[in-house]
C-alpha cells in the first residue's frame, strides 16, 4: 500500500520514540545562522511513540502521562538555553498541551499521537532538539493526572503519583548531537523530512528514596523515512520450537565512537514471539534478545548482527541456560560521586553490561533480564547522600540479574542467521555513564565513563564489583 505524507506522519515507533518532526520557523533565520542556507527552505512534521517495555502487568507502571508544550530546534550543538537560534516546531501546543501517555496504545503499528502539522523550516543541519513539558503545577484540559500535568500510575494498585521535573517546563529535555543520528538533523531544501525521536521510558524514570518519582530523561533522535523503517523477527524457545512461555527482551543496538554496541532502542516480544522496531533512523544495527521462562530459568542470550533497515531476523532461536543459578548471574556493587571540592554530589549514572566476543572482538550490551525487579534493558541509578557511603561522596548500591551464559552470535542473512555458541560462559564488564541529573544526558563527572574489571564466570555466580568512583562531577 502506498503511504501518503500525512500516513507517514502518523507511523512513529513501538519503541518509545518520539519523532519530532516539525520544525516551524521564519524567514528571519539569515545566512548568519551556522549550519544554514538562506532562502533554502524545507518542511518538517512531529509525532511520538513507545515499545512498552515496561509497561502493566507485569512492569511497574501502567501508564507514563507526560504533557507536551513545544518541541524546538537549534542549528548550534553548543547552544545554551537562552540561545536566539532556538526555532519552534510545534507552535499550536503551546497554546493547546498534548499529553500522551508514553505506555499507551499506538493508533497504526508505531504512532503514539502527532504533535502538530508540518511547518516550514530553514534548510539546515539541527544539532539539537529540545522537548519542552507543561509545569506540574498547570492546568490541562481533560487531565489524566491527579493534580499535575506529568505523572506515573503503578500497575500494582493503580495509584498515580507525579513525576517530578526539573528544568523541563523551562529549558526542556534535551537531545544534544551525541545522541542523534549521523550528528544532527538535516532539513533539505523543498522536501518534507521526517525526525523521529527515542524517548527511554523504562530508563527514564528514577524512583527516589523518599519515594517520588523524577524524571530522568533518556532521548535519541535520527531522521526516518517513509518506507522501510522497521526491523522485526520472531523469537522461539529452542527446545520447544515455539514462542517463549515468559517474558522476552529484544535490544536494538549500534556502536558508538569507541566501537561499543549501545542500546539505541528496547521493547518486548508479543505473547507470539513477535517484535518491530518502527521507525527507525537510516544504518545498521545488532539485534540482542535476553528472556526468562515462565519458570524463571533464564536463556542465553541470542545476537544477529548487521541488520538494515526494512529487514526481518526470521526466526531467532533462543537456548536455555544450563549453568548459574537457574541460568542467572548476579552482579552487585556501588557507585560513588564527588565534586572538585571532594564533597559528595548527587549525579545520575546509567549502567550497563558488555560483553565482548573473543572470535570477532565486537563488544555488545547485554540487557537486563526481564524480570519483576528489572523492567529496562540498562539500570539507572542516581546518588545520594548515606550513612554508609565513603567519606566525602554520595553513593548509591546497587543488583543486576544477567543471562550467566554465553552468547549465540550470527551474522543477518535473507535466509535466516544460524548463530552460534562462542564461549558456554558469560564474561562481563559493568560500564558507568554519568549525567547531569535532568539535563537530557549532558556528561557528568571526569571522566564521565567508568568501566570495572572483566569478571568471567566460572564456578561463582554471584559477583560483588569494584566500586565506581565518580570524580569531579557537577
Amino acid at each position: 500500500m502506498k503511504i501518503n505524507k500525512i500516513q507517514a506522519a502518523l507511523l512513529l515507533s513501538s519503541v518509545l520514540i518520539i519523532g519530532l518532526i516539525a520544525i516551524a520557523c521564519g524567514t528571519s533565520m539569515g545566512s548568519s545562522s551556522s549550519g544554514t542556507t538562506s532562502g533554502s527552505m524545507g518542511m518538517a512534521t512531529v509525532s511520538i511513540s513507545d515499545p512498552a517495555t515496561c509497561a502493566g502487568p507485569d512492569g511497574p507502571y501502567a501508564h507514563v502521562y507526560i504533557t507536551i508544550t513545544d518541541v524546538q530546534a537549534n542549528v548550534s550543538s553548543t547552544a545554551g538555553d537562552d540561545d536566539s537560534g532556538w526555532k519552534d516546531l510545534t507552535p499550536g501546543l503551546s497554546s493547546n498541551p498534548k499529553q500522551i501517555d508514553l505506555l499507551g496504545q499506538a493508533n497504526n503499528q508505531c504512532f503514539l499521537a502527532t504533535l502538530g502539522d508540518a511547518q516550514q523550516l530553514q534548510a539546515g543541519k539541527y544539532q539539537q532538539i529540545r522537548l519542552i513539558l507543561a509545569d506540574n503545577s498547570a492546568s490541562i484540559a481533560n487531565n489524566l493526572c491527579t493534580g499535575s500535568a506529568n505523572c506515573v500510575v503503578l500497575s500494582a494498585d493503580n495509584s498515580v503519583h507525579t513525576l517530578l521535573l526539573s528544568s523541563e517546563s523551562k529549558t526542556g529535555l534535551k537531545i544534544p548531537s551525541g545522541q542523534i543520528a549521523q550528528g544532527g538533523f538535516n532539513i533539505a531544501a523543498g522536501q518534507t523530512m521526517d525526525l523521529n525521536i527515542d524517548f527511554n521510558t523504562c530508563t527514564s524514570i528514577v524512583r527516589e528514596g523518599n519515594g517520588k518519582y523524577r524524571l530522568k530523561p533518556v532521548l535519541h533522535a535520527g531522521e526516518v523515512s517513509a518506507t522501510s523503517t522497521s526491523i522485526n523477527g520472531v523469537v522461539l524457545d529452542k527446545l520447544t520450537g515455539k514462542a517463549v512461555d515468559g517474558q522476552v527482551l529484544v535490544a536494538l543496538e549500534q556502536k558508538d565512537a569507541s566501537g561499543i554496541d549501545r542500546i539505541v532502542m528496547s521493547t518486548m516480544a508479543g505473547a507470539d514471539g513477535t517484535f518491530v522496531f518502527c521507525p527507525i533512523p537510516a544504518g545498521m544495527y545488532d539485534v540482542v534478545i535476553v528472556g526468562v521462562n515462565a519458570d524463571g530459568v533464564a536463556y542465553q542470550p541470542s545476537i544477529i548482527t548487521g541488520v538494515t533497515n526494512g529487514q526481518t531476523t526470521g526466526n531467532v532461536t533462543l537456548w536455555p541456560g544450563t549453568v548459574g543459578t537457574q541460568g542467572t548471574a548476579t552482579f552487585s556493587g556501588t557507585v560513588t560521586s564527588q565534586n572538585s571540592s571532594n564533597a559528595g554530589t548527587v549525579t545520575d549514572v546509567e549502567l550497563s553490561a558488555l560483553e565482548t566476543d573473543a572470535g570477532s572482538g565486537l563488544t555488545f550490551t547485554i540487557p537486563l533480564l526481564p524480570t519483576a525487579q528489572q523492567s529496562s534493558a540498562t539500570l539507572a541509578v542516581e546518588t545520594a547522600s548515606a550513612m554508609t557511603c565513603p567519606t566525602g561522596t554520595d553513593c548509591v548500591d546497587y543488583s543486576m540479574a544477567l543471562p550467566a551464559g554465553g552468547p549465540y552470535i550470527g551474522t543477518y542473512s535473507s535466509s535466516g542467521a544460524t548463530p552460534t555458541l562462542g564461549s558456554p560462559l558469560a564474561t562481563y564488564v559493568i560500564d558507568g555513564q554519568a549525567v547531569v541529573p535532568s539535563s537530557g544526558g549532558l556528561a557528568d563527572c571526569m571522566p564521565s565513563e567508568l568501566k570495572s574489571q572483566s569478571y568471567a564466570l566460572s564456578t561463582v555466580f554471584t559477583v560483588s564489583v569494584q566500586t565506581l568512583s565518580f570524580t569531579q562531577c557537577q
